[in-house]
């Protein structure tokens, strides 16, 4: 009996203890009064008043202690002390003792140490699970970021926070705008859980659905969004982005398409650069320029495309192992730059084109586009002409320049000038047996073609030739100086198509050609000569 009368005391107080500690505790005030209502007793209190709980401290100017239910309403300076690192003020405060729900109302700010404030005028305080969550507009500030919503939540704990309705975030570098978000307030990551909208100082904009960026690193990891620039939008399977390079990274089935053109760049990386504003996409390459009669393909080892502050400067370059397609236009050459503003084609490097049957080479190639279709082009110098008559033999014209004229895209007219030179081989209309071998030197020559083969010829400056009979044709006597068949060069389009993203199975990655050569930068003058004046050069 002894033992349990001894037990039952120690309940008592043991209950005793814990009752206490669950009851809000009056610390201080300057003034204190009392009132009964409804049987229930009021504590009302002001003046330097504080209260504490479970390990809490709660400031004001005044408050209403309701001791039977544990329910606390303060007024005025309100300050909550919960731990080392939580401070949080407001005008109002409805504090339940028993859940530990601190609802807090006009202008609340909530800290946590040096690391972030929150600012408020509605926040509900759960002090065990220590989120504090915020409706009817928010804002979080740290020292690299400002993030306003709707609403939203912060976990005092993790260090997470929840933004929700109308985030807008900003920065030095970006302005932000999303539905919803996540941020570490700690860590200063922002992870991207739905569509956001980034704005860079530089006017860049990117779209994001899926990703991480990394504030304090300036970086970041994105595995859905589109990234655009002055001239293109771009997207990859995984983005990622450093503001501290000032590059722009895309990895896996990139997709580039420009803004006023109807040109689609694809490949398997692509680096931007926002200070040289030059994006470099390589591993597989392919650039499509649209049209809706014909589509002109090419292929590199990497694709540049440069903006500008103007059209002047806006040009697409392609370097190296370049190689063309189009439905009358074949090609392959070093490098290639495409000047925007004029829609000029300059081919450098060995280049050498197939029109039909004709094989069309230069030291330097210029093709003329119209609405991306092909208008002319200009070979220079060295320029040289040739088509197949038969495996053995090649008509041949060369000159030290030259102006391929298209229609309907198809070659129409070459007029060629200086230094002109030509080979013919004659065959009998009946038996296209050989007849022998025309050999003709010209200064200027103009060529007339139609469905693709030469069907006329004029020699128009002090035209000196000779004809050599079949028995008396001598290997030099069948090419002329230069002569190269460069047949087996000549690209399908299924080639060029081996690059495209939809047929890409197995990627292997190369490293980024960093430096872009020097003769592709600037597009040279073409060699100007005085040229006889005659209608039919401008089949127009």
């Amino acid at each position: 009996m002894r033992f349990l009368i001894i037990t039952l005391f120690a309940f008592f107080i043991m209950s005793t203890n814990v009752s206490a500690q669950k009851k809000i505790k009056l610390e201080k005030a300057g003034n204190l009064t009392g009132k009964r209502k409804d049987g229930v007793n009021y504590t009302i209190v002001t003046d330097n008043v504080k209260f504490t709980h479970k390990g809490t401290i709660f400031y004001c100017d005044s408050a209403v202690l309701v001791k039977k239910t544990n329910y606390l309403d303060a007024y005025g300076h309100v300050k909550i002390i919960d731990g080392d690192s939580i401070i949080v003020t407001a005008q109002t405060l409805h504090y339940d003792g028993n859940t530990k729900i601190a609802k807090l109302r006009s202008n609340v700010v909530l800290t946590k140490l040096d690391q972030m404030q929150l600012f408020t005028d509605f926040l509900d305080y759960d002090r065990n699970t220590k989120i504090a969550t915020y409706f009817n507009k928010g804002k979080v500030v740290d020292s690299t970021n400002i993030l306003t919503s709707e609403k939203g939540y912060f976990n005092t704990n993790s260090n997470f926070s929840s933004f929700k309705t109308n985030v807008v975030g900003t920065n030095k570098e970006k302005t932000l705008q999303s539905d919803t978000l996540v941020y570490n307030t700690k860590t200063g990551i922002v992870y991207f859980v739905a569509p956001t909208i980034i704005t860079d100082v530089d006017g860049n904009v990117f779209n994001y659905t899926e990703g991480i960026y990394e504030t304090k690193r300036k970086s970041s990891n994105l595995y859905k969004g589109i990234a655009e620039t002055e001239s293109y939008y771009m997207k990859g399977n995984k983005m990622m982005l450093d503001d501290i390079r000032k590059e722009y990274t895309a990895i896996g089935n990139v997709y580039m398409l420009s803004k006023n053109q109807n040109i689609i760049i694809t490949g398997q990386k692509a680096i931007m650069n926002k200070v040289t504003k030059t994006t470099k996409i390589f591993d597989k390459p392919l650039l499509k320029m649209i049209d809706k009669a014909d589509t002109l393909y090419m292929t590199a080892d990497t694709l540049v495309s440069i903006d500008g502050d103007d059209n002047a400067s806006k040009r697409l370059l392609a370097y190296s192992n370049v190689k063309i397609f189009k439905k009358d236009l074949r090609g392959v050459s070093d490098s290639i730059a495409y000047f925007v503003a004029d829609s000029i084609m300059t081919l450098f490097g060995d280049p050498v084109l197939w029109s039909g049957e004709n094989q069309m080479s230069g030291d330097t190639i210029d093709i003329f586009l119209e609405n991306n279709s092909l208008h002319k082009m200009e070979l220079y110098p060295k320029a040289f002409v040739a088509s197949a008559d038969s495996a053995q033999y090649y008509n041949q014209i060369k000159g030290r320049s030259m102006v391929a004229w298209f229609k309907e895209e198809e070659l129409s007219l070459v007029n060629v000038y200086g230094n002109g030179e030509s080979i013919f081989f004659m065959r009998d209309e009946k038996t296209l047996a050989l007849v022998g071998m025309n050999n003709i030197i010209c200064s200027d020559i103009t060529l007339r073609f139609k469905d693709r083969k030469l069907i006329d010829a004029s020699f128009l400056v002090k035209p000196e030739g000779k004809f050599i009979p079949p028995q008396e044709l001598k290997p030099d006597d069948i090419k002329l100086n230069g002569f190269k068949w460069r047949g087996e060069e000549k690209p399908e389009k299924s080639d060029l198509l081996e690059n495209d993203i939809d047929q890409k199975t197995k990627i292997e990655y190369q490293e980024a050609i960093k430096e872009i050569p020097a003769n592709i930068e600037k597009r040279p003058e073409f060699l100007r000569e005085k040229r006889p004046s005659i209608k039919e050069f401008n089949p127009k």
